[in-house]
């Protein structure tokens, strides 16, 4: 593999405090202005979920693999038939917004424009979530099981990428390098067929596909549920995915492991004592990658070019990326998941007030919560476990903790919102969220 070209380092996706005035005849309209609080977005939905925001700051700082197993440069493409269209007219590219020009989060006209697989696979499953959330009053103009998941070589240009410029990641790319991301993305091939799972099934096959979602809560510790996790056709994992010593709590089966490279550099730096020295591998194993920010497309630079990160962004981390796939990535399995899913996911579910202050910039879903919308896209059946359910403070943190550690709500995420989305979804029927009794205890 030739190494690519040098790019300008970047260590953060803050902006610096600037007085940059659009054009208002050149630059797309938004709900308020660089001067001014963007206005408070109205609810989309009668029935979309909100809850307080949090009251403290998570800190938010924000293998060697064989030459001949990475694939080779994917070439661009001139253009993007299913893109959703680019704003009309758009910012001038002199003119580049800035995050810390906002108030609030600012909501262009264009916020619910997505990309869309176009002719993708439709599921053949009559009981699949797909089918239950059309026939349900509250998902029915909510989820769009056509959306893009996946960013790839076919689905970036200059036009998508100056309609993403509007958004801050992992929303969009404002203030993110392009030459970075240009080059990153490009060695990506692109996916064949969005729907993975459906397209793995026999032509004309009817059967249901399911999976589980397992996260790290202290719920799942002493739980027994690893058979039942196991016995799924697919299984979701993310982060610190202890399974060795926990096997009979949560299952041995990684199918699919979410991460973003800040959970992922953690989760090795604090549980390697623990035996997770490596991300989950194996031939079936696919990659889910929620893109934060600056320091994901350091990451993936360096995972490309086999070399050790360097960046201040993960200033902990100074080892080469193909070390924690144990020298065997391909990128076929490694998924980019794209930036209007994340946003989709964003508006329509997990729409916390923290958008609405000057903290907005900081908010996102857990990743948790996005590995699980996720599955909701990919699969017919999803149970969900380790996740924030009500009496969530009768456990621990994570189910692997070796000390009881309460659950710390962080202004960065909005749990109490999550756990009434999850909650919500578990009574409609589109997932089976595992919770515990009320008289039981986990054990330290």
């Amino acid at each position: 593999m030739s190494p690519a070209p040098s790019v300008q380092q970047r260590t953060s996706v803050r902006a610096e405090p600037g007085q940059e005035e659009s054009n208002p005849d050149t630059a797309p309209s938004a709900r308020g202005d660089r001067r001014e609080a963007a206005r408070t977005p109205q609810q989309e939905n009668r029935a979309m979920l909100r809850a307080p925001g949090a009251v403290a700051l998570k800190g938010w700082g924000e293998e060697k693999t064989q030459v001949d197993v990475l694939p080779p440069r994917a070439k661009d493409k001139a253009a993007l038939a299913t893109a959703a269209p680019s704003p009309r007219p758009t910012t001038r590219r002199s003119q580049r917004l800035k995050a810390a020009n906002f108030k609030s989060e600012p909501r262009w006209d264009f916020e619910e424009k997505y990309s869309f697989d176009v002719g993708g696979l439709q599921t053949r499953c009559p009981d699949s979530v797909k089918i239950r959330a059309s026939k349900s009053p509250w998902l029915q103009n909510l989820f769009l099981p056509n959306i893009t998941l996946f960013l790839d070589s076919g689905r970036f240009n200059q036009s998508e990428w100056e309609r993403l410029q509007h958004f801050a990641p992992p929303f969009g790319f404002m203030e993110l390098n392009h030459s970075l991301v240009r080059k990153v993305v490009a060695r990506f091939p692109p996916v064949p067929q969005q729907q993975l799972l459906l397209a793995s099934l026999p032509p004309g096959s009817s059967q249901c596909v399911t999976c589980a979602v397992v996260g790290n809560g202290g719920i799942l510790n002493d739980s027994h549920v690893g058979r039942d996790i196991d016995s799924h056709d697919y299984v979701f994992r993310l982060s610190g995915a202890l399974t060795q010593g926990y096997e009979q709590d949560v299952g041995t089966r990684t199918s699919f492991y979410g991460f973003t490279a800040f959970s992922l550099t953690q989760s090795l730096l604090g549980l390697a004592g623990r035996g997770f020295r490596n991300v989950p591998v194996g031939k079936d194993v696919h990659y889910l990658h929620f893109l934060e920010g600056a320091r994901d497309f350091e990451w993936l630079e360096a995972l490309l070019l086999n070399q050790t990160l360097a960046k201040k962004s993960l200033f902990w981390f100074r080892r080469r990326p193909q070390e924690a796939f144990r020298e065997g990535l391909q990128l076929n399995r490694y998924l980019l998941l794209h930036p209007d899913f994340l946003r989709y996911m964003k508006n329509r579910f997990l729409r916390s007030k923290t958008l609405n202050t000057a903290h907005w910039r900081i908010y996102r879903p857990t990743t948790g919560a996005l590995l699980l919308l996720t599955a909701l896209q990919l699969c017919d059946k999803v149970s969900a476990y380790g996740f924030i359910t009500e009496g969530h403070e009768r456990f621990s943190d994570h189910y692997y903790d070796k000390t009881w550690k309460p659950l710390i709500f962080y202004i960065n995420h909005d749990f109490k919102l999550e756990r009434e989305v999850w909650k919500r979804l578990h009574n409609e029927g589109i997932i089976w969220l595992y919770q515990r009794p009320q008289t039981a205890t986990a054990k330290n």
